[in-house]
């Protein structure tokens, strides 16, 4: 689970969005133009695995609470030239179906207001622009929920968690450590993932395990699932031009496990 925290009232307000800046779904966005109604700002990076799954709360997030005034905004903030760019960035999102405003930082300028440490990162605002509610990593969804629906004064449910390894009482086994490159070898993991680039001319591919995957953007692309965690050999063999900058293994459930992480 990642680190959370209410933040005690009125001690840290939020940063401006940064002018001039580009935006993508909305021309630009003023903070003190958001006063009224509590602010979700997600710092994240299309090639990075963590940030790809956790978009999926943002996104139903943004399309149950924002007609009741939620604003969720996403700081796209690469962690290296794989992932910057304006043309880029704006083929990712739409790619993975994003459509709240998101501010690309490309320089980091806005996350140096945060000092973020990592990806993902979610700061909750609320309607005075004052900071209620904090996660740096993956988890703690329905923390952020309650913290976003006591904002907006609403008595409804949480949404179910998206992924059994998000509910509360999922016991979770810990994964292999990430890995540079195109790494083979004998993992445990519920999920295997990695960072692709295909080469200049044109799609590339990888074999992964026998089969092959067609490469044919710049990101993170999830290669193996299982249903719990496993313990598995993981072969790939990159096509000619197709780089692997490095594999990345997400935890799963503990085969037979539940109760408390």
């Amino acid at each position: 689970m990642s680190p959370f925290m209410r933040v005690p009232a009125e001690t840290i307000p939020a940063p401006p969005f940064p002018r001039p800046a580009l935006w993508a779904n909305v021309a630009m966005l003023r903070m003190d133009q958001q006063k009224g109604r509590p602010v979700l700002i997600e710092f994240w990076d299309f090639a990075n695995p963590a940030s790809v799954r956790s978009l999926e709360y943002l996104k139903a997030w943004d399309a149950r609470y924002g007609e009741a005034g939620l604003r969720v905004v996403g700081v796209h903030w690469p962690a290296s030239d794989l992932s910057r760019g304006y043309e880029r960035v704006g083929a990712a999102i739409k790619r993975l179906g994003v459509t709240f405003p998101v501010l690309i930082d490309d320089q980091g300028a806005y996350r140096d207001e945060f000092e973020t440490p990592g990806w993902p990162a979610r700061y909750l605002f609320d309607g005075t622009s004052w900071l209620v509610h904090y996660e740096h990593g993956e988890g703690g969804y329905r923390e952020t929920e309650e913290a976003i629906l006591e904002l907006l004064g609403s008595d409804a449910e949480p949404l179910a968690p998206l992924r059994p390894l998000d509910d509360d009482d999922a016991l979770l086994a810990m994964p292999t450590p990430d890995q540079p490159g195109a790494w083979s070898g004998t993992y445990t993991a519920g999920e295997v993932w990695a960072v692709l680039e295909p080469g200049p001319d044109g799609p590339g591919s990888l074999v992964v395990d026998g089969e092959t995957v067609v490469v044919d953007h710049p990101g993170a692309y999830r290669l193996v699932a299982h249903e719990v965690s496993t313990t598995a050999e993981l072969v790939l063999e990159p096509g000619d031009g197709t780089v692997v900058h490095g594999v990345s293994f997400a935890p799963g459930l503990a085969p037979g496990g539940s109760g408390a992480a």
